[in-house]
């Protein structure tokens, strides 16, 4: 192919920036973490519906169990520099598919007619993979060190002996899955282009 007739590969091609290339990739990951947003509040609201009483009531205040391998974004998370959160959001999200699965696998045995809760169960966990992911390639995009690998969190079903227990469990993971997804999209908010600083 000739130089004018354009190249499909951009790095054979040293008028192609990697600057452009990099804001579409922070765009995209961006995109889809909004996206994600709007499922993870979906499910987390599907979820609370299938568990029944006490669960839906205003002001229920479940026990916050701890969750094996992973926590809630930190109170000073916001303050850090945006590639060290980047590297925090994408260890939460990789955590998150196997706390996902355990949940699935409990809520099969206590909800099997949910066939939906136990669908959007299993397709976060593939989009929690797929967002970690992109956030990884975004952070070998700006040239910042990945994060270092964390052992995979330990099966929670421990802590969930019981019905109550396997419930609050899985309101705990679903919440987590939230909280992590909301961070991650106001984490890449900040790279995108025109938006906040």
């Amino acid at each position: 192919m000739s130089r004018r007739e354009g190249s499909l590969d951009p790095q054979a091609d040293s008028s192609v920036s990697p600057l452009p290339l990099l804001e579409a990739k922070i765009h995209q990951t961006h995109s889809l973490a909004r996206l994600l947003t709007k499922y993870a509040e979906q499910l987390f609201q599907e979820y609370v519906q299938h568990q029944g009483d006490p669960f839906g009531l205003p002001g229920f205040s479940p026990p916050r169990l701890p969750v094996a391998g992973l926590s809630a974004p930190a109170p000073g998370h916001a303050g850090l520099p945006v590639p060290e959160r980047l590297r925090l959001d994408a260890g939460a999200l990789a955590a998150l598919p196997p706390l996902l699965d355990v949940v699935r696998r409990l809520q099969a045995e206590l909800n099997p007619r949910a066939p939906r809760l136990l669908r959007r169960l299993e397709e976060a966990a593939r989009r929690a993979r797929a967002l970690g992911a992109a956030v990884e390639a975004v952070l070998a995009a700006l040239g910042a060190e990945p994060r270092e690998p964390r052992p995979e969190p330990a099966a929670a079903t421990a802590a969930a002996a019981g019905v109550f227990p396997a419930k609050v469990l899985g309101l705990r993971v679903c919440s987590l899955y939230r909280e992590w997804v909301r961070c991650t999209e106001a984490d890449l908010g900040q790279l995108v282009p025109g938006g906040p600083a």
